[in-house]
């Protein structure tokens, strides 16, 4: 059975640096805490943990002093420097550049939307590590939707100003920002249409992700999806695989893989989510084809 790797799998530049930004710091021979779990993948967590990394949480962080922090690719409120400083913290910033460049914009935008009367909305998933960035950058007045069932939650004669988390689906935000606007038509339909101002805040390396995904998924007659668990770009990115063949299954370790799932299959094909280390991409993909 032939066995194919996709090619765009594997880390996004943003964690790739953030790790790499981790290696490094762990050279040291210092401790190094990391605010949350560096990437959502536990098997490449475990092996930054054996080089000495710690994971720690909110509440940890505020209790420290005197030490070395990483914040990772996802970012952190304005909120958690502001403790770093007044704990003699050393920050270790690996946010990405794409998520610090949208807080920055989404915190000029806010001071804006304040002038207008205006709000920032936030399309994202509630309680993921980088919209609790954004939303520390939109400030109080921000708004998050999480779907269509949230957008009961904007002022529709009001100005809005959109924003996604990067690893959104491009397709469902463009739906999202399609019924806001149609809603804004409705309810005031003397409005201009520049009342409603959509960002391209997706990261193009994520979106670009899916029509590649897409047509590899077609390609094979079995797909398995390797992520972490609690990825959000690893779940929308199977969905995206689901759709195109039913026979695609999503796994977090090697240990996972059902050999049954290729029988009577000519050829596998092996992807990931931005979250996915490459080497175990690679090292799934082996495992099949040695079978």
């Amino acid at each position: 059975m032939k066995v194919d790797v996709e090619q765009g799998s594997g880390f996004c530049f943003g964690v790739e640096n953030a790790v790499s930004i981790a290696e490094d710091a762990l050279r040291d021979g210092e401790q190094v805490y990391c605010l949350g779990e560096i990437v959502h993948n536990d098997i490449e967590v475990a092996r930054l943990t054996a080089l000495g990394l710690r994971t720690i949480t909110q509440d940890e962080f505020e209790r420290l002093h005197n030490c070395k922090v990483l914040i990772r690719a996802h970012g952190e409120p304005p909120s958690t420097y502001e403790k770093a400083r007044e704990n003699n913290i050393t920050i270790i910033d690996a946010t990405c550049p794409i998520v610090r460049s949208m807080q920055e914009k989404i915190r000029k935008v806010a001071e804006l939307s304040r002038e207008q009367k205006g709000q920032i909305v936030i399309y994202g998933k509630e309680g993921h590590a980088e919209v609790i960035g954004l939303m520390g950058a939109a400030g109080p007045t921000g708004i998050l939707i999480t779907g269509k069932g949230d957008l009961d939650r904007i002022d529709y004669t009001r100005p809005v100003f959109l924003f996604s988390q990067t690893t959104k689906s491009k397709v469902q935000y463009e739906v999202v920002a399609e019924i806001i606007r149609l809603n804004m038509e409705q309810v005031s339909p003397d409005l201009p249409a520049t009342n409603l101002k959509v960002h391209n805040t997706i990261c193009r390396q994520v979106s670009g992700r899916e029509p590649r995904l897409r047509e590899f998924a077609r390609q094979h007659d079995v797909i398995i999806f390797v992520s972490g668990r609690n990825s959000s770009n690893g779940r929308m990115l199977f969905e995206v695989c689901t759709k195109e063949n039913p026979r695609s299954h999503f796994i977090s370790t090697i240990e996972e893989i059902d050999f049954k799932w290729f029988e009577g299959a000519s050829s596998a094909g092996v992807c990931g989510a931005t979250s996915t280390p490459r080497w175990l991409i690679q090292k799934v993909a082996e495992t099949i084809a040695g079978k």
